[in-house]
Order: C-alpha cells, then structure tokens, then sequence
C-alpha cells in the first residue's frame, strides 16, 4: 500500500524537479539529450522535473550526473544537525570508578 506524501513534501520534490530542469535548460540542452546521456526514457525525465514520486532516486541520480551535479547529493544530511543533537541526548557520562580501594 503506497503512502501519500505530505503537501508540503510534494512541494519539495516539484521543486527538486524544476531546479533540475532549469539547470537542464541553463546548459542549453534538450529533454532528448539529458534523457538519452542518462539512459531513460524521455517520459522519465518529463517526470523528475515535474517531481513525481514514483521514479527511482536512480534515475535522479543519473540525470544530475548528466548535469554534472552528482556531488550535489553529497550534501543530503551532510550536516546533520537534528541528528547529532539526538545523538548526543543519548550519550552516557559514565564516571570513572576510584582507583582507590
């Protein structure tokens, strides 16, 4: 059973989708081309720059290469703010145990 995004979530990936189709269309190249240099279907590029959430991330993935913008990826979680404050909530001090008996 497929689950809805959220609006909000929808929104992020339509917005992923038009930034990578205006980088596609700054380097002045068609749909045919970026789909053909990343190897799927035209429709499929028609649906990651429209933000569909039913294509694979490998399929992002190649259409950045084809962008040259593959370390773009990189950054997703990089900073990870959210995280390391948890991570650290969880941490024990532990104390150190008298050397003297």
């Amino acid at each position: 059973m497929k689950r809805a995004l959220l609006p909000k979530h929808e929104r992020m990936l339509r917005e992923l989708g038009e930034n990578m189709r205006m980088a596609r269309l700054r380097r002045n190249l068609s749909s045919e081309q970026v789909a053909e240099r990343a190897g799927i279907a035209r429709n499929t590029l028609i649906k990651i720059e429209n933000g569909d959430e039913g294509v694979a991330i490998g399929s992002y993935l190649r259409v950045l290469i084809v962008l040259g913008l593959e370390e773009d990826l990189r950054a997703v979680a990089q900073d990870d703010v959210l995280g390391h404050k948890l991570q650290d909530a969880g941490l024990s001090v532990s104390r150190r145990v008298s050397k003297k008996q």
